[in-house]
C-alpha cells in the first residue's frame, strides 16, 4: 500500500467523523443503523473525498494487477474494476460514518459527556474490521491498511460489504463501553 492511499483513507475517515460530531447525526440503536445503510443519504457532500481516493487506490490495483498471472489486463477490465471499486468504497464509507454515529451516541450515554473522535474512530473502524473481537483501545492508531485492503480486495471481487457493517452495528450494541472507557482512562 501506497502511504498516499493510507493518508487518504485517514483523512477521508477524519472527514466522516468530524461531520458525525459536529452535527446531530446520530444512530440510537443497530435496527436504525441498518435503515440508514440501506438508503443513500447524504453521500454527496463525501463523494468528491471517494473519488480522489479511488484515483489514487485505482493505480495500486492496477500494480498489483501486474503481479498476477496475467500481465495485460483489458482496459475494460480496469474501468469495470474501477465502477466496482467506487461503489466498495462509497458503501464502506457510507457503513463506517453510520458506525461512527452509532459508536458516538453510545459513547455519549455512557459518558454523559461528547465523544472523543479519535476513540470514535478506532471503534468504529475496529469493529467494522471484526465485530466478533474485542477491539483495542489501548492505543488509538487506526488500523487502516487493514481497512484499505478490505475495500480493495472487495471492490477488486465486486463483492458487498453490508453483511459485515451489520455484523459491526450488532456489536456495537454488544459492546461493554463502560470497560472501554476504563481502559482509555487507563491508558493515559
Amino acid at each position: 500500500m501506497t502511504s498516499a492511499l493510507v493518508r487518504a483513507a485517514g483523512n477521508l475517515l477524519d472527514v466522516l467523523v468530524d461531520r458525525v460530531l459536529r452535527t446531530d447525526e446520530r444512530v440510537a440503536t443497530a435496527a436504525e443503523g441498518k435503515l440508514r445503510i440501506a438508503a443513500e443519504d447524504g453521500m454527496e457532500e463525501v463523494a468528491d473525498r471517494v473519488q480522489r481516493f479511488v484515483a489514487i487506490a485505482t493505480p495500486t490495483v492496477r500494480m498489483l494487477a501486474r503481479g498476477a498471472r496475467f500481465t495485460r489486463a483489458p482496459w475494460v477490465l480496469v474501468a469495470s474494476t474501477t465502477v466496482s471499486l467506487t461503489t466498495t468504497v462509497r458503501a464502506g464509507v457510507r457503513e463506517v460514518r453510520v458506525l461512527g454515529a452509532l459508536v458516538a451516541h453510545r459513547l455519549e450515554q455512557a459518558s454523559g459527556e461528547p465523544a472523543d473522535p479519535a476513540l470514535v474512530k478506532k471503534l468504529a473502524v475496529e469493529l467494522y474490521l471484526a465485530p466478533r473481537q474485542e477491539p483495542y483501545v489501548k492505543g488509538l492508531d487506526l488500523p487502516l491498511t487493514r481497512l484499505l485492503r478490505k475495500w480493495l480486495l472487495r471492490g477488486l471481487f465486486g463483492r458487498n460489504t453490508r453483511r459485515a457493517a451489520e455484523n459491526a452495528l450488532d456489536a456495537v450494541e454488544q459492546l461493554d463501553l463502560d470497560r472501554v472507557l476504563e481502559t482509555r482512562r487507563s491508558a493515559y
